[in-house]
């Protein structure tokens, strides 16, 4: 069922001798009827906590895990949005080229050579080993969550895009990923 709204808006600070139209539509989501879903019918919201396995230190492709466990919800969307949110501080979220390994291997060695470790790092927050503030600074630069649009069921990625979690510890540590969808 698709619908139509008009909008009418007249913003001032525009010297706009006319008002301005905006014109939106939207489709409403089919009934989902499987109870297990996480999606539910008409305008929804989902939410799920996902671990990822213990990786070693660097950048690592993790679309093909995240889509493992939210395709089947994913696929009750229409249209909406995915918002993955990484509940930690010494690791990030990017999203970034998912056909060549050297991208993501590149990347680590950028992130070593421009956040300095070690001995000789000017950090003062070394409780938790000398890879620990490091770790903060390359999560920051990155940061921890991502926000995906949904169209037909789908993450709207470009091809060549892909999500990755970029691990900055030295010691592999499990991940939790809470992954959000609304839409229709």
């Amino acid at each position: 069922m698709q619908s139509s709204l008009s909008f009418l808006s007249v913003a001032k600070p525009l010297s706009v001798s006319s008002p301005v139209r905006i014109k939106c539509s939207f489709v409403t989501a089919p009934t989902t009827t499987d109870p297990n879903s996480m999606a539910a019918s008409g305008p929804k919201w989902a939410q799920k906590t996902i671990t990822l396995p213990p990786q070693r230190r660097g950048c690592h492709l993790i679309t093909p895990k995240i889509m493992k466990e939210i395709g089947q919800d994913l696929s009750g969307f229409n249209c909406g949005l995915a918002h993955l949110f990484l509940q930690h501080t010494s690791a990030s979220l990017t999203i970034n080229e998912n056909y060549d390994s050297d991208v993501r291997t590149d990347t680590e060695t950028f992130l070593n050579r421009i956040v300095p470790e070690g001995a000789s790092a000017p950090w003062r927050h070394t409780l938790e080993g000398p890879d620990d503030m490091p770790a903060h600074i390359k999560s920051s630069m990155f940061g921890c969550q991502l926000s995906i649009p949904i169209t037909n069921g789908k993450l709207n990625m470009g091809t060549w895009q892909g999500i990755w979690l970029c691990e900055h510890r030295d010691e592999p540590t499990a991940r939790k990923v809470v992954v959000t969808l609304n839409g229709i």
